[in-house]
């Protein structure tokens, strides 16, 4: 059963994916529909941004799920056996 303090985390975590996908769903969806004039566009970064960021952010999780998976081969290793 998770504790109060897990909940807290959990719902935080889910409310940032949440505000963080609301906010990215605007500016490549909605924002090219919009007035370039339109004072919307100051609080969004500019569209180059909408594609680099997420390949940064794939690569990045590619870099941490192959760490991972290369420390457990290794941790999980058996010596070779010598006769």
């Amino acid at each position: 059963m998770a504790t109060g303090a897990d909940q807290f985390v959990g719902m935080g975590l889910v409310g940032f994916s949440l505000l963080l996908f609301t906010y990215y769903t605007l500016w490549v969806i909605i924002l090219p529909f919009v007035d370039s004039d339109h004072m919307i566009h100051n609080y969004f970064l500019p569209r180059e941004y909408s594609v680099i960021l997420p390949g940064v952010a794939a690569l990045f999780l590619v870099l941490c799920v192959g760490t991972f998976i290369a420390l457990v081969t290794w941790r999980n290793r058996k010596p070779k056996k010598v006769e």
